[in-house]
C-alpha cells in the first residue's frame, strides 16, 4: 500500500520550532543593526556642518550654535552603547535561539534604530511633550525588552549557560532602570521646566540596584539557616 505524499510546503513539527537564526547569525545581525544605529546619530550634525559652511561661518560658531545637537549626539550615543553592552553581555552566553527570542530581539531592536530619529528632534526641535514621550518612551520600551528577554531565558534554561544568580541580579536590574525610565518620562511630561533633566534619576538606578541586592543575600543567607524562609525564598 503507497503511502501518501507529503507536500513540501506543509509546515512539519519540525519546522514550527526551528529559530528563524542560529544563535550566532542573530548576534552578529544585531551587533550590525546597533552600530548602524549609532552611525547615524552623527548625520544631522554632517548636515549642520555642510550649511554653516556654505554661510562662511567658524568652527567656534558651529560648536556654539549646534550645542543641543552636540549633547543630544553624545547623550544617546553614550545610551546606545550601554544598551549594547548590557546586550551583549547577556547574549555571550546564549547558544540556542526560539521564534519569541528572535522577535523579542528584533522588538529591541527596533527601539535601538528609532533613536537616531528621536536623537534628531531632540537637537533640532524646541522640547515640548511628544518628543519627550518619543524619546524616553524609546529608551523605557528598550529597558522593558531587555527584561522581557532575561525572563524568557531564564523560564528557559535550556537555551544558555548563563548562572542564575547572574541572571536574578540582571533582571533586577533591568527592573530598576525600567522603573527610573518610566519615573523620569513622568516627571520629564508633569514637570516641563525639569524637562529632560529628569533623567538624571538614572544615577539612582545604581545604588538602588545594590540596596536590591543586598537584600536579596540577606534573605538567602537566612534562607540557609532557617528551613521554613529557605521555602518562602524558593517560592521568590
Amino acid at each position: 500500500m503507497s503511502q501518501p505524499a507529503v507536500d513540501a510546503e506543509t509546515p512539519t513539527p519540525e519546522d514550527e520550532i526551528r529559530p528563524i537564526l542560529s544563535a550566532e547569525r542573530l548576534k552578529a545581525f544585531i551587533d550590525a543593526v546597533v552600530a548602524i544605529a549609532m552611525t547615524l546619530l552623527i548625520l544631522p550634525l554632517l548636515e549642520s556642518v555642510s550649511e554653516l559652511a556654505r554661510e562662511g561661518k567658524s568652527s567656534l560658531e558651529f560648536v556654539q550654535e549646534e550645542n543641543s545637537q552636540l549633547f543630544s549626539f553624545g547623550l544617546s550615543f553614550l545610551i546606545i552603547a550601554v544598551f549594547w553592552m548590557t546586550h551583549h553581555r547577556v547574549f555571550d552566553r546564549v547558544e540556542r535561539v526560539t521564534s519569541p527570542l528572535v522577535w523579542l530581539q528584533v522588538g529591541w531592536m527596533l527601539t535601538i534604530v528609532w533613536l537616531p530619529v528621536s536623537t534628531a528632534l531632540l537637537g533640532a526641535m524646541d522640547p515640548d511633550t511628544t518628543q519627550k514621550l518619543l524619546y524616553i518612551g524609546a529608551l523605557l520600551a528598550s529597558s522593558l525588552l531587555m527584561l522581557a528577554t532575561r525572563l524568557y531565558l531564564r523560564n528557559h534554561p535550556e537555551l544558555h549557560r548563563i548562572d542564575p544568580e547572574s541572571l536574578r541580579r540582571g533582571i533586577i536590574a533591568e527592573i530598576v532602570t525600567s522603573a527610573m525610565f518610566a519615573i523620569a518620562l513622568l516627571i520629564a511630561v508633569l514637570v516641563p521646566a525639569i524637562g529632560y533633566g529628569a533623567m538624571f534619576l538614572l544615577m539612582l538606578s545604581g545604588p538602588v540596584q545594590a540596596l536590591f541586592a543586598r537584600r536579596g543575600g540577606a534573605r538567602r543567607s537566612s534562607a540557609r539557616k532557617d528551613p521554613i524562609a529557605k521555602e518562602r525564598a524558593a517560592r521568590d
